[in-house]
């Protein structure tokens, strides 16, 4: 069973694993810091956690990934991005897929926000494959907007809105 929780001090041993993962921070901002530490992990619960709605995702109650809407501010206060991260260990099982479209429900029964957007890697087949099963419409591709580790990529645009 798939749940959500706030971020605990328990999680941070886990977050250094799963973040030093080239696996699971290959379609991840480069924001995350590589190699990820425990420093890194400790700020993570304490205070980038905070903003915005972030959840840590758990899998049979054990912690397993992160899922995160942030809204916009002033006139784009009613859409939000929504991004979200798994350990490998569990890559191809619906955990994603559940966990995206749990949240996206949450979100519009819960929040004001009408609008969740998801940019995603043009790479990241199996994310856009999850976003896809959720009902999110893909919006645009913006060529080369991405650069990462001396790759340009382009930047599959997703969105979907509450009706």
């Amino acid at each position: 069973m798939v749940t959500f929780r706030d971020m605990q001090s328990s999680d941070k041993a886990l977050l250094v694993q799963y973040l030093n993962n080239p696996n699971v921070t290959k379609y991840l901002s480069s924001r995350i810091p590589r190699p990820y530490s425990y420093s890194d992990a400790e700020w993570w619960v304490t205070t980038g956690s905070k903003v915005g709605i972030v959840k840590a995702i758990t899998y049979k109650n054990e912690f397993v990934g992160v899922i995160g809407v942030t809204p916009g501010e002033h006139e784009n206060s009613r859409s939000a991005e929504i991004g979200y991260w798994l350990c490998e260990s569990c890559w191809g099982n619906g955990i994603a897929t559940v966990t995206v479209e749990t949240m996206t429900n949450n979100i519009f029964t819960n929040t004001d926000i009408i609008r969740l957007f998801a940019p995603i890697f043009s790479t990241n087949v199996a994310s856009i494959n999850v976003i896809k099963k959720c009902g999110y419409k893909l919006e645009g591709v913006n060529e080369k907007a991405i650069y990462k580790d001396g790759k340009y990529m382009d930047s599959h645009l997703y969105a979907k809105i509450n009706t």
